[in-house]
């Protein structure tokens, strides 16, 4: 069949969840025997989100071939079990970047450069991208922002183009917000009819709208809906805020929003119902489990908790699947300390120590480690994470006083983490880390290679500091084991200290490639001796 897009547009406020909706069509498509994909296309000018602070814009996440992209990447990975690429998430910043790029090779002959043709042509380039490869039913592409932001204004316009070029294989699923007055007791339906005529006016109608609320919606404002917005009755859908996003895709498949597009699309149907058998198990586990299993995550980005978006929800799929609740606690880093981290952290049954950039925060990661070291509590530090483990033990095990990394300390005397050789000149910080998959060796027997029932894995980067080498033979005979490396450049990628139940870093994020389908084994590992501990201090 031909390669039909779908657009995901949003009105009235941001935040609405275009990506939870786009990636549960994408779910109700796979599971309808399509093939599918998501892309993201945000309206900054920023090239990629990974020189934003995480309070900006949430967690950066890490596509398998070293792109750094929106969260919302994370949400289509989760829904759909499928890797992401490049491909799947571009920016104003790179659309006009490109342009420049090709007027000043004289790609365009000498024309006037303006957003309409050529700005507009490179989105509906990109956008066609992922489908001209031939490897896609349906690309299903989220349009970042608000309908009337002056920065999204050339998206809409090449969507417009598009749905009139491809004509019944385009159409647009509108989100937008029907507020709950509660001074009036009345839901009102003028901002979304608003939203709509702003779409409208730049040329766009929408072929099926979803709105969001948190009241339940009488059929007959939804039939007002539909009238003033030229929408048919039927394509007139809600989404009501459920207990889990992972409910979103069921939801929307009880009000027949993949038949609709389906039908719209004029596709052919591969089967009637969509296979959810595996994401039925997982919902029913999710609501049935009753014992909880608390987990403390220690990082400076606390207050916005989509900053660890991907490590929340690996959590959440790991204690899902060992028959838990999860009790996930954010602990501030830079308000630990001696006095306090007994109280902070004496009641957890495991901690994550986060990743993160910089020194902020970095002393309340040493005091939480030092802690969870000397208690035997199960520790699993990622990233940034398992660099605190090294330099804490290097401190406080090898006695190298002072022992840091060279990200925090140009002159420490003990740069148990430093940069790579190739990495010493950066001027930019912008694409000069280790990003993307890369290929990790396991010590056989070590928890790790248990965890992952194989000793050679590949999980995503995401940084620019490395262990040391020079300092490796100190830490294995102290009893810090490095049982992971890289087999082609000999970088240490996973430490651990054997004679605890479950103390565990990683140089690189296993979050990224935890999915609903297919959670990530060493989360998996880490939420076990959680569960173990804390039904060990419950009997003591």
């Amino acid at each position: 069949m031909e390669t039909k897009y779908i657009f995901v547009t949003g009105g009235v406020v941001s935040s609405l969840g275009k990506g939870i909706i786009s990636s549960s069509l994408a779910r109700l498509l796979l599971a309808r025997g399509y093939r599918v994909t998501v892309q993201k296309f945000d309206p900054y000018i920023n090239i990629d989100p990974g020189t934003l602070n995480p309070y900006e814009h949430g967690e950066c996440y890490v596509t398998v071939d070293g792109h750094e992209a929106d969260l919302d990447l994370g949400h289509y990975e989760r829904f759909t079990n499928i890797a992401t690429t490049r491909a799947n998430n571009v920016t104003t910043g790179r659309i006009y970047q490109s342009v420049i790029d090709k007027e000043r090779r004289g790609d365009y002959l000498g024309k006037t450069v303006q957003i309409i043709p050529h700005i507009t042509d490179e989105i509906k380039r990109n956008v066609k991208a992922l489908g001209n490869t031939g490897e896609y039913d349906f690309v299903i592409t989220e349009i970042g922002g608000t309908v009337g932001d002056i920065e999204s204004t050339p998206f809409l316009e090449a969507v417009r183009q598009l749905k009139w070029e491809l004509g019944r294989n385009a159409l647009c699923i509108h989100l937008t917000y029907v507020p709950y007055l509660k001074a009036a007791q009345e839901l009102k339906t003028k901002p979304t009819q608003h939203s709509v005529k702003m779409l409208q006016s730049v040329g766009i109608q929408p072929d099926i709208l979803v709105l969001r609320t948190e009241k339940e919606i009488p059929a007959g404002m939804l039939r007002k809906v539909a009238q003033f917005c030229n929408v048919a009755p039927q394509a007139v859908i809600q989404s009501l805020n459920a207990p889990t996003i992972y409910q979103v895709p069921l939801m929307m498949h009880a009000q027949k929003l993949d038949d609709m597009v389906i039908e719209m699309t004029n596709s052919e149907v591969r089967t009637e119902k969509p296979d959810l058998d595996a994401w039925n198990l997982f919902l029913e586990k999710l609501s049935s489990a009753e014992k909880l299993v608390t987990i403390g995550l220690v990082g400076k980005y606390v207050e916005l908790q989509d900053a660890y978006k991907s490590i929340s929800e690996a959590l959440l799929q790991a204690a899902t699947y060992c028959d838990r609740k999860l009790d996930l606690r954010y602990i501030h880093s830079e308000k630990l300390d001696e006095s306090n981290v007994s109280e902070k952290l004496s009641g957890l049954d495991g901690v994550i120590i986060a990743p993160g950039f910089g020194q902020r925060g970095i002393e309340g990661k040493f005091t939480a480690l030092r802690y969870c070291r000397q208690n035997d509590i199960p520790t699993f530090g990622i990233c940034l994470g398992m660099q605190c483990m090294v330099i804490e033990f290097a401190r406080n095990v090898l006695g190298m006083e002072n022992a840091n990394s060279t990200e925090m300390d140009h002159n420490t005397p003990y740069n148990v983490i430093d940069l790579m050789d190739e990495q010493k000149s950066i001027s930019n910080l912008g694409g000069t880390m280790r990003l993307g998959a890369y290929e990790c060796r396991l010590r056989p027997g070590s928890i790790p290679a248990v965890a992952y029932g194989s000793e050679t894995v590949r999980e995503r980067h995401r940084h620019r500091f490395e262990f040391n080498h020079e300092f490796r033979q100190r830490f294995e005979q102290a009893g810090m084991e490095c049982v992971g490396e890289n087999p082609q450049t000999g970088l240490v990628e996973v430490v651990q200290i054997p004679s605890l139940r479950w103390f565990v870093g990683t140089q690189y994020h296993p979050e990224y490639q935890s999915t609903v389908l297919n959670p990530n084994p060493l989360f998996i590992s880490f939420v076990k001796a959680a569960i173990e501990y804390g039904a060990e201090r419950e009997n003591d």
